[in-house]
């Protein structure tokens, strides 16, 4: 018999978060969903999921993802796919951001960058391959107005998709990223009737994405896919093509 593969997702307590565990639950992984503050959320979705389990982490701590890393080899014993979603915005024209706000922002992506890091050493290499999905965005290549440090942590996690999968290809880890447009989610929810609708204006299919239509493509890359990597996949209704 096979052993049951395994698949992390931060930030996997709600939204496309959420939405990928669910996906990959279906996939017949077995998944670890972090958190850092939904709790409730988050456990209430790995008793829904069966075989599931919660950790929790704050990413920009580097101890925590040391815990976090030490969890899931302790009680999974292996690794097969690392989806790297979690992430945090504030939003502010930059003459009035103040460096905690960037800080703040800058600390999830380096927290990023360290749990990928010790998911590699300590997990990936040692059991010869894996699957490493980073959900970027599609305003790190477009831009967008009052989100520098956000956008500028987006485009850093694509630059970090390319960089590691030259790194990794030799080894039998492939690395991709999935680049959402704008999404149905909680964020876009509270958004004012005018910004939504100057949104849906810009968008060819003239609606917002789904959670579960970004899900769909990290459990393609997660399973299948077994030519990309390296590569950026925009997933946005037609509002930027890359």
């Amino acid at each position: 018999m096979s052993e049951t593969r395994v698949a992390l997702v931060t930030g996997g307590g709600t939204g496309i978060g959420a939405a990928c565990c669910r996906a990959l639950a279906a996939e017949g992984f077995r998944v670890v969903v972090h958190y850092r503050g939904h709790e409730s959320a988050a456990r209430d979705l790995a008793a829904r999921l069966g075989d599931a389990f919660t950790v929790q982490a704050d990413l920009s701590e580097p101890t925590q993802v040391e815990r976090l890393v030490a969890t899931v080899k302790e009680r999974a014993g292996r690794l097969d796919v690392l989806v790297n979603n979690a992430g945090l915005n504030r939003n502010a024209p930059t003459p009035t951001m103040g460096l905690d706000d960037y800080d703040a922002v800058a600390g999830v992506t380096r927290g990023t960058w360290y749990l990928t890091k010790l998911v590699l050493r300590r997990l990936m290499l040692r059991q010869g391959g894996g699957r490493i999905i980073n959900i970027s965005s599609v305003v790190g290549h477009t831009g967008n107005q009052g989100q520098a440090p956000y956008t500028m942590a987006k485009a850093g996690l694509d630059a970090l998709t390319k960089s590691l999968a030259q790194e990794l290809a030799g080894r039998s880890i492939l690395v991709n990223s999935v680049a959402p447009g704008f999404i149905a989610t909680d964020m876009t929810e509270s958004l004012p009737e005018a910004a939504r609708d100057a949104i849906l204006a810009r968008i060819p299919l003239g609606r917002m994405g789904e959670p579960a239509e970004i899900a769909d493509v990290v459990a393609f890359l997660a399973t299948r896919g077994t030519y990309l990597n390296g590569t950026v996949v925009h997933v946005n209704g037609g509002l930027y093509g890359g």
